[in-house]
């Protein structure tokens, strides 16, 4: 029997929950330390940081550490796809190669929108800049564009 990936993904996310659980059961034991800077702790029994610095550098480290959740991940490569787009993109229209994109980061998978103009071209927008794959002499290009006003109206 197989187990779907997103149910080995949530599996490993509980077994690194209840390490994480174990580890300040531990400290506790040990002598109730704090758990980021490992400062003997004072007043409650149930303390696990000696002060808010210590906790929110932990949750943060923590953070990092981690995995990047999926939002976060299709957030970076928008910003990505925006930011290359708007650089070779300077007039409102420009011809660039695929591999000149895809060689700083683009993926083309990862678009905000879609216009389609009176030819029946399909542009893919990342937020206002918007690109359309060509074929032309043996090589791969985009057409980039900027959102224009007109665009909106004949949708």
């Amino acid at each position: 029997m197989q187990l779907h990936k997103s149910k080995l993904i949530e599996n490993q996310a509980i077994i690194e929950y209840y390490a994480y659980i174990i580890r300040i059961i531990y400290y506790y034991m040990k002598g109730a330390t704090c758990v980021y800077c490992q400062k003997p702790l004072e007043g409650r029994s149930d303390k696990i940081y000696c002060d808010v610095h210590c906790k929110s550098s932990h949750q943060y480290q923590k953070t990092k550490e981690g995995k990047a959740g999926f939002y976060s991940q299709v957030d970076r490569q928008l910003k990505l796809n925006r930011k290359l787009l708007k650089s070779y993109n300077k007039a409102g229209k420009a011809t660039v190669r695929q591999s000149v994109l895809l060689n700083g980061g683009f993926n083309p998978n990862y678009f905000t929108h879609i216009w389609r103009n009176q030819k029946g071209d399909v542009y893919r927008f990342v937020y206002e800049f918007g690109f359309l794959k060509k074929e032309e002499a043996h090589a791969t290009k985009f057409i980039l564009v900027k959102w224009q006003d007109y665009m909106a109206r004949s949708n």
